[in-house]
């Protein structure tokens, strides 16, 4: 986490593994339910999103509203097979992943606790085509940016920018909760403070307490049931 005598004034979120259950979880459900061979789909997601694959591959072009669902679940289903070797049918591929992301209601009390610091909260991701709760966000978070609605994906740099030209705030005065070291890293390059979230084995309690050392909220969500 990054440190900084500025005060923080807003607190900005990542969707996908952060406020939903962790994707690899999600995701290792899925390719069993599916008997899709894992490591496949593993390799899949390397080569589009690791720090060496080249830009514009089709997640890239995904995240940026720049190909539509339909044509990336047929790029994704051509790289991918069943246990028995058998091929794997595109229509619907990304809607049967994401029915196993689901939320992660402690996550979601988080930023409650933020807001009612007094602390304001954005919403920051990358989209995959999934179906965002837009009453739930719109209650939660004062703005929200989608990589394909804006045209830009983490962690370019513009996309930060733009939320932080919303909030009105410098770089400083903000923290990123996300689970992506790479889109921490360009952050911190901007002057964000940040919080490396893992959803696994209490992350959320992780998180929380993380954010407690910068924010006026409790560093346990049960402090306040205890009084």
């Amino acid at each position: 986490m990054s440190t900084s005598d500025a005060p923080i004034r807003a607190v900005i979120f990542d969707y996908g593994g952060v406020l939903t259950r962790p994707g690899r979880v999600a995701i290792e459900e899925f390719t069993r339910a599916e008997r899709i061979r894992p490591e496949l789909f593993s390799a899949a997601l390397k080569a589009w999103l690791s720090r060496s694959a080249p830009d514009g591959t089709p997640l890239h072009r995904l995240e940026r509203g720049e190909m539509s669902v339909a044509d990336f679940e047929r790029c994704l289903a051509a790289r991918l097979r069943t246990e028995d070797d058998g091929p794997v049918a595109p229509e619907g591929l990304l809607d049967r992943l994401f029915a196993r992301w689901g939320s992660e209601p402690r996550m979601w009390e988080l930023v409650r606790a933020v807001r009612d610091s007094g602390i304001r909260t954005a919403l920051l991701s990358n989209s995959w085509g999934n179906r965002y709760p837009r009453e739930q966000l719109a209650e939660h978070f004062e703005l929200t940016v989608i990589s394909s609605e804006v045209g830009l994906r983490k962690p370019e740099p513009e996309i930060y920018r733009k939320v932080l030209t919303g909030l009105g705030l410098p770089a400083e005065q903000t923290v990123l909760v996300d689970d992506g070291a790479p889109n921490l890293e360009v952050a911190e390059q901007l002057g964000m403070r940040t919080v490396l979230h893992n959803g696994e084995n209490g992350g959320a309690a992780r998180t929380r307490a993380q954010l407690a050392e910068l924010l006026p909220i409790p560093n346990s969500e049960h402090v306040q049931e205890s009084r």
